[in-house]
């Protein structure tokens, strides 16, 4: 399972923050936020790209009432925004869908946030599988996910 990935990253970075699991689902936005008792909102969803030259993925870490704004993307990566296949998740996130996170990837894999998830003091994201998460400070996920940078490229949904 790729919570174990997490669950090691956590542990080789010296990471001290709660993996939360859950006995139900917590795959979609409106499953995590029910699971973790939450407003939509605050669940950060990690959506993943294709780099222009589909060898590797593009994270993007936004607040769960949001969505991609494909001008703005544009804009920003300068190519189309091409989300993974479902085929292709696993192989190259190290997570699989429900579960992708900004933690644990491999080194070949670019992480941003979106600064959707500003407004809020903690947000959170899963934590490698579809019933897990973990609450974090913008500032510790900035820190922990080894993010590039903070991007606008969405909108509300």
């Amino acid at each position: 399972m790729s919570v174990e990935i997490v669950r090691n990253y956590f542990k080789e970075n010296k990471i001290s923050k709660e993996i939360l699991e859950f006995p139900v689902s917590s795959a979609t936005v409106e499953l995590a936020a029910q699971a973790v008792g939450v407003e939509p909102a605050r669940i950060a969803k990690t959506l993943s790209f294709y780099t222009k030259d589909k060898e590797s993925a593009i994270l993007i870490v936004t607040a769960g009432d949001t969505k991609i704004d494909n001008s703005k993307f544009k804009h920003y990566f300068e190519m189309k925004a091409k989300m993974l296949a479902a085929e292709d998740v696993e192989q190259m996130t190290g997570h699989a869908v429900g579960g992708v996170c900004p933690f644990g990837n491999p080194a070949s894999v670019s992480v941003y946030l979106d600064i959707s998830m500003k407004r809020f003091e903690s947000v959170f994201p899963a934590a490698g599988s579809a019933n897990s998460a973990v609450e974090m400070t913008c500032a510790d996920l900035e820190k922990y996910s080894l993010a590039k940078d903070w991007i606008d490229v969405c909108k509300p949904i």
